[in-house]
C-alpha cells in the first residue's frame, strides 16, 4: 500500500481500527481524523463520573497524542472531512485539501437526535454525546443547583436515567419524561423496567410514562423555563435534557454512494459496498445471514468491529460473532446485559430483585432457546451468561431461575 490509511472518526473504533492495523503488521501511515478538538476519549463516563465531578480530563483520555505517536498513528484533531472521492481515493477537508487513501475507515459515530418541537433548539435545552456536550450540561447543572431550578430529562432511556441519577445525586430535583408506557421499553423485559422506575422514585425522580409533549417554554432571552404537555401540565426546568436516541453518522457515506440504511451496512467483518472501504462502531449497520440489519451501540462492539475492519483492510477475515454485552451505571446499581433480547416470550428470574441488596438477573428466553440476560449487580451471573451464550447452551428456565442450580455445569468440558 502505497498511499496512507485514512481513519475518520477519533473515537473508540478509530482507534481500535488503527492499533489493530500496526499490531497486524501494516507499515504504512496512519491517520486519524478527528472533528473535536479533543484528542480520543471514553464517552461512557460522560454521563455519569465525568458529569459528577468524579473524574478530571487526564482519567477520561483514552490514548494520549504521544502514546499514538510512539505507535507511528498520527492524530489530526479539529479536522472535518466533507467529501469522500471514491474514484480518486482521496477524502476533502474542511480546509479545502485533500488526503489520498488506500484504505478507508469510517468510524465517524452517532449524533443525538433533536426535538421536532417549539422550544427545541433553545438555551439550555441540551444532548449528550461529546466531552463538551457534558461540560455543558454540568455547568449547567451547576447554575441549577445554585438557584434551585429543577432538570427536566426527555427520554426515559440509558442516558436519560443515567443524567437523572447524576444529578440526583448533586441534590437536583428531576423529572423524567418518556413517551412509552414504561422504561427502556425497547431493552428490558417488563419487571426490569417497573424495577428500574420504582429506583428512581425512590431516589426522588418524578416519572412522567407516555408523556406527551407540546413546546420547551422560554423566557425572553431564549432560555428554556419549562417543559409543557399536551394536557397543559407544565414542568418548570433551569435545564432540559434530550435523550431519544441517536442517529448514525453515515452522510459521508451517503455522499459517496456507499449502501446505507440506519447507518453504514457492512458485513460481519466491517466491510462495506467498496472494497477498499471498512466501517466501524456507531455509524453502522451489520448485515446479518437472515438478510435483517443490527445496530450495537456499545464500547464492546466498536472495539470488536474496528479490529475485524482492520483485518479486512489487511487482507484478513476476522467475523465479530461474539456474545454482544452492554452495561450502564445509575446510582449503586450496576446493569450488565450480555446477548440480544428481541423477541423473547419469557422469562426467568434469578436472585433477590427487593432491598438495597438487590442481585439479580432475568433471563430471556424465546421457547426453550437462551437469548440474553440482564444482571443487577452480579457480575458472576453476567460473565456466565456470556459463557453460555457463545457457546451456544441454553438452561431450562426452570434451571436458570434456580439460584441453587450451577449453571456452569451445562457448559462444554
Amino acid at each position: 500500500m502505497t498511499h496512507p490509511i485514512l481513519i475518520i472518526g477519533a473515537g473508540q473504533a478509530g482507534v481500535q481500527t488503527a492499533e489493530a492495523l500496526r499490531a497486524g503488521g501494516f507499515e504504512g501511515t496512519i491517520t486519524l481524523l478527528g472533528d473535536e478538538p479533543h484528542g480520543p476519549y471514553h464517552r461512557p463516563p460522560l454521563s455519569k463520573a465525568w458529569l459528577a465531578g468524579e473524574m478530571d480530563a487526564a482519567q477520561l483520555v483514552m490514548r494520549a497524542p504521544e502514546m499514538l505517536a510512539r505507535k507511528t498513528i498520527e492524530l489530526r484533531t479539529d479536522c472535518k472531512v466533507t467529501a469522500i472521492d471514491r474514484s480518486a481515493k482521496t477524502v476533502a477537508l474542511a480546509d479545502g485539501s485533500t488526503l489520498p487513501y488506500s484504505g478507508l475507515v469510517l468510524a465517524t459515530g452517532s449524533t443525538p437526535r433533536t426535538l421536532p418541537l417549539a422550544g427545541g433548539n433553545a438555551h439550555g435545552v441540551l444532548a449528550l454525546r461529546s466531552r463538551d456536550d457534558a461540560s455543558a450540561i454540568a455547568e449547567r447543572m451547576a447554575v441549577c443547583a445554585e438557584r434551585q431550578l429543577p432538570l427536566v430529562v426527555i427520554g426515559g432511556g440509558f442516558i436519560g436515567l443515567e443524567v437523572a441519577a447524576t444529578a440526583r445525586k448533586k441534590g437536583l430535583t428531576v423529572t423524567v419524561l418518556e413517551a412509552a408506557p414504561r422504561l427502556l421499553g425497547r431493552v428490558l423485559a417488563p419487571m426490569l423496567s417497573d424495577w428500574y422506575a420504582e429506583l428512581h422514585r425512590s431516589h426522588g425522580v418524578q416519572l412522567v410514562l407516555g408523556a406527551q409533549i407540546d413546546e420547551i417554554i422560554t423566557d425572553h432571552e431564549g432560555q428554556a423555563t419549562g417543559v409543557r404537555m399536551q394536557d397543559g401540565t407544565l414542568y418548570p426546568a433551569g435545564l432540559v435534557v434530550v435523550g431519544i436516541g441517536v442517529n448514525a453518522n453515515d452522510e459521508l457515506a451517503r455522499a459517496a454512494g456507499l449502501e446505507c440504511e440506519r447507518g453504514i451496512v457492512v458485513d460481519a467483518c466491517g466491510r462495506t459496498s467498496d472494497p477498499s472501504i471498512v466501517a466501524a462502531g456507531d455509524c453502522t449497520a451489520r448485515r446479518l445471514s437472515d438478510g435483517n440489519l443490527l445496530r450495537l451501540e456499545s464500547v464492546q462492539n466498536a472495539t470488536e468491529q474496528g479490529k475485524s475492519a482492520a483485518a479486512a483492510l489487511l487482507g484478513q477475515e476476522r467475523p465479530f460473532t461474539a456474545t454482544p454485552w452492554f452495561w450502564s451505571d445509575q446510582y449503586d446499581k450496576k446493569l450488565q446485559m450480555a446477548g440480544l433480547s428481541m423477541g423473547a416470550d419469557h422469562w426467568a428470574i434469578r436472585g433477590n430483585m427487593g432491598g438495597d441488596t438487590a442481585s439479580f438477573s432475568v433471563y430471556h428466553f424465546k421457547g426453550d432457546q437462551l437469548l440474553a440476560a440482564d444482571s443487577i449487580n452480579a457480575s458472576r451471573d453476567h460473565l456466565q451468561a456470556r459463557k453460555l451464550l457463545d457457546a451456544g447452551v441454553s438452561p431450562t428456565p426452570q434451571q436458570a431461575g434456580d439460584a441453587g442450580f450451577d449453571l456452569n455445569s451445562l457448559l462444554p468440558r
